[in-house]
C-alpha cells in the first residue's frame, strides 16, 4: 500500500501507519538521507503519547521512550557497519524485547530483523509531500 501526504497531514499519516501495522512490535523505516525518517518516527511518538523527548539517536544508536503501555525504542543504524556492530549495540536485544521499535536505517543489519518487521519506505516527492510505500 502506498500513501501520500503533505508535511502538514503528518499527525493523520502517523494514526495511519501504527494501523497498517497490525499487532508488529518492529517497525523498519527505509529512505533516502533527508526524506524524513526522524520526523516521521517523530510524529509517531506523538500519536502515542511518548512521555520523554523525542530526538534523533543518531550517535547514540538507540534511545528508550516511555509511553502509557510500555517503551519504544527508537534505533538509527547509520553509523554501524555490519551486523555484527548492531549486536554489540544492543539492536539485537531491542527487536526481540517485545517492545515496540521503530529503526532507521535497517539495510544496515537486514540480517537481525524478525521476519515480521513491518518495512516502510519514506519518499521526499517534493519539499512538502511525502509518500510512505507500506511492505509486509
Amino acid at each position: 500500500m502506498e500513501m501520500v501526504f503533505e508535511l502538514k497531514q503528518i499527525a493523520a499519516a502517523a494514526k495511519v501507519c501504527w494501523q497498517k501495522r497490525g499487532n508488529r512490535t518492529v517497525l523498519a523505516f527505509h529512505g533516502n538521507m533527508g526524506a524524513g525518517k526522524t520526523t516521521f518516527i517523530h510524529a509517531l511518538c506523538d500519536e502515542k503519547k511518548v512521555s520523554s523527548p523525542v530526538s534523533s539517536p543518531t550517535f547514540s544508536i538507540i534511545n528508550e521512550y516511555a509511553y502509557s503501555d510500555g517503551k519504544i525504542f527508537h534505533i538509527d543504524l547509520y553509523r554501524l557497519k555490519d551486523e555484527e556492530e548492531a549486536i554489540q549495540a544492543g539492536v539485537e536485544d531491542c527487536l526481540y524485547s517485545g517492545a515496540i521499535c521503530l529503526v532507521e536505517w535497517p539495510e544496515r543489519a537486514p540480517g537481525i530483523f524478525p521476519e515480521d518487521s513491518f518495512h516502510i519506505t519514506i519518499q521526499a516527492v517534493d519539499t512538502d509531500t511525502r509518500k510512505l510505500i507500506f511492505n509486509g
